[in-house]
């Protein structure tokens, strides 16, 4: 059957109309399936955001347990000078007086710089940064348990941890037998340790 030009005319406008249909039609299946997809996503993102809400919610509730429980031996350490700045004025206070009252020899002292210390058993301080500062002493002495009193006294008066890292005991030839007189010296080396707290950066002023 062919068709006349009349005929054409007239299948034209309802051809047109069926085109924009199924564009419109696929317009909208596409339409539908992204707001679908765009919904399914905003789900996910709302779902995991919930989740980590939950999970900083458990974890502050934890956080705030462990500072209860922890943080009256938190503020001892600092109290005692084991955690802030070093006190240096104490150790040689201590020294001073354990001089004094134990009518000890004399007594000599110098203390280096403080720097960093690490140490192989404590790896991961977080974020604390451990600090020594080597203190050397000479003590003389009348015996052996001298140098013994004057470390057993600094660890009974001071807070603050210590470690003997090394000592040397040698006799003074010129010393008399008998004598309330030195006849022997001690050296020591102390590492005085100091836990530092992490900088807060909010905390920094210009």
């Amino acid at each position: 059957m062919k068709l006349s030009q009349q005929d054409i005319l007239k299948l034209k406008v309802p051809t047109i109309v069926l085109i924009v249909v199924v564009v419109l039609m696929a317009l909208l299946v596409w339409w539908s399936e992204y707001h679908k997809l765009e919904t399914k996503n905003r789900l996910q993102i709302q779902k995991e955001q919930l989740m980590q809400a939950e999970q900083r919610f458990r974890t502050s509730g934890q956080e705030k347990e462990t500072i209860i429980k922890y943080l009256p031996e938190y503020q001892r350490l600092i109290d005692i000078g084991f955690i802030g700045q070093e006190k240096r004025l104490e150790w040689v206070d201590g020294l001073r007086r354990i001089h004094k009252d134990r009518k000890l020899f004399n007594i000599s002292y110098s203390i280096n710089p403080q720097e960093t210390y690490t140490i192989g058993i404590l790896p991961n301080l977080g974020g604390f940064t451990l600090n020594r500062s080597v203190m050397k002493l000479e003590l003389s002495m009348l015996h052996e348990g001298d140098l013994v009193t004057l470390i057993d006294e600094l660890r009974a008066e001071q807070g603050s941890p210590f470690i003997v890292r090394d000592c040397e005991i040698t006799r003074i030839a010129a010393a008399k037998p008998n004598s309330f007189a030195p006849n022997m010296l001690g050296k020591c080396e102390i590492d005085w340790l100091t836990l530092r707290e992490p900088v807060k950066l909010g905390a920094l002023t210009p």
